[in-house]
């Protein structure tokens, strides 16, 4: 007799939703001639930025890698997975609202009206800053592209920031209570900081704050997000007996992320001009100044050089240069670089945080305490850059400390929202994995296959909490 399975009824919603959202598709029409390009872009530009959108979507791919190496072998495929998904779910959101929402017409000077963009209405070829729609604005420096290639680029930038989250649960969150969860912070917190940062009529914009590619909304925000969930969901069972399954994975990650950095910050520019190539430069110079960095501070405590210290330290220094790629010398890059890989690397080994709580890959003080120092040092380093273009720009004590305000806003902020977004979450879904779960890998309970069979793979190296914390 053929034995039919119970109705899982959290991905009958899924299934409805994604039917909802095919049938309002068919029912939006397109403007005549929307995507028919004219001579008032410029086409250099173009191309750079339908490269540099590709790099950024690399990024994910090469995050997964960097987290899915560090964990254990019954672990891989799933923390792999929980980065490569986002790239499918944001897509959705990005298109159906999540764009309007950072980027539509104003509301508050906090997010946009989520009805602008709605199904990438109007979404197309003509300029960002149509003469004849002047509420689409979104900056003067996309002028000479495409509105579709910026709602392109931007949205590679949502689906990577929620990703960074994954590593500080690692091997322990329930696979639909996770899915549940990203899209509530990708749609409550996510949007709402990219609208307050990179909106022109925006909040922390009117503040004279800025963030050249992300220290603020991706990396301050994803490492709070996962400071909060570390709290949330507490210590892994077995966490003290934890391998990297596949270190060659954490370097293939890491050489993907540094790459795709180039169309991260370099992009960031939304032009292939001089800025463009200030920040291809710095973002190199920062990620090589702080590998060798890591690999000395490891050093000094009589540690030998590791793969897994070289490809932590590129990325941290990838984070350090983000909030002022475009804005600061090449020497004062490595400044940068030198001081927020001695503060990540000290927190990473310091033996209180690991005590206290378990961030399974280090997320906040790697990529959020490198998003939020980053984020000070621009109050400082960028006062020149932007008081060369406007005479009447405010003080440099008042640029410095206006930075400092918005980030303890955004502190606040993110870890209450997020705080509360875990507990709603698991109210529906339970995050947590049960205890046989955990034990027997998330590849297998959560997911029903393996990676490299019972190999025994990583049974050799080194703890993940040694190379992670040097626990000497």
């Amino acid at each position: 007799m053929l034995q039919v399975k119970k109705l899982n009824w959290a991905w009958l919603i899924v299934f409805l939703i994604m039917l909802g959202a095919s049938i309002v598709g068919c029912l939006v029409t397109p403007k005549e001639g929307i995507f028919d390009l004219t001579n008032s872009h410029l086409f250099a530009n173009v191309a750079w930025m339908i490269t540099a959108t590709i790099f950024v979507l690399m990024m994910t791919p090469g995050l997964s890698f960097f987290y899915g190496g560090m964990v254990r072998v019954k672990n891989v495929i799933s923390t792999m997975l929980q980065s490569f998904i986002v790239m499918g779910v944001v897509s959705v959101i990005w298109v159906i609202f999540g764009f309007s929402l950072a980027f539509g017409q104003d509301v508050a000077h906090i997010f946009g009206n989520p009805g602008t963009f709605f199904m990438f209405d109007n979404v197309g070829v003509t300029n960002v800053t149509d003469a004849e729609n002047e509420w689409t604005q979104i900056g003067i420096a996309t002028t000479t592209i495409p509105l579709a290639l910026f709602a392109l680029f931007q949205m590679k930038f949502a689906i990577i920031t929620p990703s960074l989250i994954t590593g500080s649960f690692a091997e322990r969150v329930h696979f639909a209570g996770y899915l549940l969860f990203m899209v509530l912070w990708t749609i409550i917190v996510y949007c709402p900081l990219a609208h307050c940062t990179w909106h022109p009529d925006g909040l922390f914009g009117m503040m004279h704050v800025h963030d050249y590619a992300g220290g603020i909304v991706v990396h301050a925000a994803s490492g709070i997000a996962a400071l909060a969930g570390a709290i949330f969901l507490g210590k892994r069972t077995e966490r003290h007996q934890s391998r990297p399954a596949n270190v060659p994975f954490v370097l293939l990650g890491a050489a993907l992320l540094w790459l795709g950095w180039f169309g991260f910050n370099g992009g960031s520019s939304l032009a292939a001009d001089g800025i463009a190539i200030s920040a291809f430069l710095n973002t190199n110079t920062a990620a090589a100044t702080a590998m060798v960095v890591w690999i000395a501070m490891d050093g000094l405590r009589g540690h030998k050089p590791s793969a897994m210290g070289a490809a932590i330290g590129a990325v941290v220094g990838l984070v350090a240069i983000t909030p002022m790629a475009g804005w600061v010398s090449v020497g004062q890059s490595v400044c940068i670089a030198f001081i927020i890989t001695i503060c990540c690397n000290l927190a990473c080994s310091w033996k209180g945080y690991g005590h206290m709580l378990d961030d399974a890959l280090d997320v906040f003080p790697t990529h959020g305490l490198g998003g939020i120092i980053g984020t000070v040092l621009t109050g400082i380093f960028a006062y020149d850059f932007f008081a060369s273009q406007d005479t009447e720009m405010i003080s440099r004590n008042e640029f410095f400390w206006n930075h400092v305000l918005v980030l303890l806003m955004v502190f606040v902020y993110t870890f209450v929202v997020s705080y509360g977004l875990y507990w709603l979450t698991d109210k529906i879904i339970p995050m947590r994995v049960s205890r046989s779960s955990e034990e027997i890998g998330l590849d297998r309970s959560q997911h029903d296959e393996i990676y490299g069979g019972e190999t025994g793979l990583a049974e050799d190296s080194m703890s993940l909490e040694d190379w992670y914390r040097k626990m000497e």
